[in-house]
């Protein structure tokens, strides 16, 4: 058996190291101070889009690239994953917006008011043209999260709230709170609302452009639905701004009216862990493997980061991206 190995972090990074190193019969051991996911984790405040086209559209191809595993892992850890596609809209004034996306994302395919209508009913009352992305999926993280961790459990996996349980080789997968030693991280804090409206159902996220304050819209079922997101370059964690609220609403009900007799169930705010090119790294300092700056991206990118990082630790193959040596700087 290879040696044991110890990951700092039980967020959805440190989580899909577990399971892809317990799974190649490794000796995991997670030390999370909190014991369990929760609000404490920036993975919990996420919408849970695996959409590499639609995030193609800003981000670098090797994201779109590597983010094209994200759907099958989570399936293979037996998380619900739904395979519904993403719609994309705007309003009247901003229809150039749309057809600059659709030209940033080739496999988005122009809808007109009757397919729409077939799609999302609700949105054919106000809109009449869309972009419809097929390969697109999308999970519920906080469901997800509380899975994988009873899953790991019942599986045999060591959790620890002490630092002083380290065994093995390190790996940080601490987020934001590894600033301490990677000094190029920054933070980017997002805002996001959690609402229950009946008055609509969509069965699939769906993405407002708007030069502004874009927004997506994501169900979580029960009439439930997760509105975000802010990108605002600040590394604070725990104060989501009245102009942000006011703006994710506002966005809200530009989508569609009913909205504005939605019911407000939540508030959330964190800040993403990011390096200064929006990409992540697997980042090897001393006998340390930190594996952080999953930015937005959280639930995209980490099995394709676990999956570099096994193969780094278990078979020595250097990852084909993203990854620094810093033993002889």
């Amino acid at each position: 058996m290879s040696e044991p190995f110890t990951i700092i972090g039980g967020g959805v990074c440190g989580l899909a190291m577990a399971a892809e190193l317990s799974e190649r019969g490794a000796q995991v051991t997670v030390i999370d101070p909190n014991g369990a996911p929760g609000d404490h984790a920036c993975s919990w405040w996420a919408g849970g889009m695996l959409a590499p086209d639609c995030e193609g559209v800003s981000a670098e191809p090797e994201i779109v690239r590597q983010g094209r595993k994200a759907a099958a892992w989570w399936q293979s850890q037996g998380g619900t994953v739904h395979h519904a596609g993403t719609i994309v809209v705007a309003l009247g004034r901003d229809q150039s917006d749309l057809a600059t996306f659709a030209r940033r994302a080739p496999s988005a395919t122009p809808l007109t008011k009757t397919q729409i209508a077939a799609l999302e009913p609700h949105l054919a009352e106000r809109y009449s043209k869309a972009l419809f992305l097929s390969d697109e999926w999308h999970l519920d993280p906080r469901a997800t999260l509380t899975a994988l961790h009873a899953r790991l459990d019942q599986r045999g996996l060591s959790f620890s709230a002490d630092i002083g349980d380290i065994k093995g080789q390190v790996i940080d997968c601490r987020g934001l709170a590894a600033r301490d030693t990677l000094t190029d991280l920054r933070g980017v804090k997002g805002e996001m609302l959690v609402v229950r409206c009946p008055d609509v159902t969509l069965s699939r996220p769906v993405r407002l452009l708007h030069p502004r304050f874009p927004l997506y819209i994501v169900p979580r079922g029960d009439d439930v639905f997760m509105l975000g997101a802010t990108q605002i370059e600040t590394g604070e964690r725990g104060r989501a701004t009245l102009r942000s609220v006011m703006e994710l609403m506002n966005a809200a009900y530009a989508l569609h009216p009913a909205f504005g007799e939605a019911e407000l169930l939540e508030i959330g705010v964190d800040a993403r862990p990011a390096f200064p090119d929006n990409q992540p790294r697997i980042r090897r300092i001393g006998d340390v493997i930190y594996a952080n700056g999953l930015f937005r991206h959280g639930f995209l990118l980490a099995p394709a980061v676990a999956q570099m990082t096994a193969d780094l630790l278990l078979d020595g193959k250097i990852p084909e991206v993203w990854y620094e040596d810093y033993r002889e700087r």
